[in-house]
């Protein structure tokens, strides 16, 4: 696991490890269930205290990155309703463009329906 801190930088280094492994998530460099090392082991590598990766771990939880399994420690799992709601969104909204193709409606059509219908149902969040 490649781990990047800049000690210049004005950005906390809490931060800057979760942005990292963020990225590792988006990028595919890590996977749902990988183990991330222990907060001695990476704190160790990096150089840097254990409180700051135990504090970068924690958002990483709290924002749904990352569960802590009691066996394996830091584990990368993503919020799974999430991504169970994505997939069926993307199973039904394929039917539904299938069908609008079919009849000749243009993107540009779907993309106004998407955004008014977005900006509707947005505004009880």
């Amino acid at each position: 696991m490649v781990i990047e801190i800049d000690f210049n930088s004005q950005e906390a280094i809490y931060l800057q490890l979760r942005n990292q492994i963020i990225l590792g998530i988006a990028t595919a460099k890590f996977r749902e269930g990988d183990a991330l090392p222990s907060v001695r082991q990476l704190a160790e590598d990096i150089g840097i205290n254990m409180h700051t990766v135990n504090k970068a771990y924690t958002v990483l939880k709290q924002e749904g990155f990352v569960k802590v399994d009691r066996r394996k420690g830091a584990v990368i799992a993503l919020d799974m309703d999430r991504l169970r709601s994505l997939e069926e969104m993307d199973e039904e909204l394929r039917g539904i463009l299938a069908k609008g193709i079919c009849k000749g409606i243009g993107r540009e059509e779907v993309h106004r329906m998407v955004d008014e219908i977005y900006d509707e149902y947005g505004k009880a969040w």
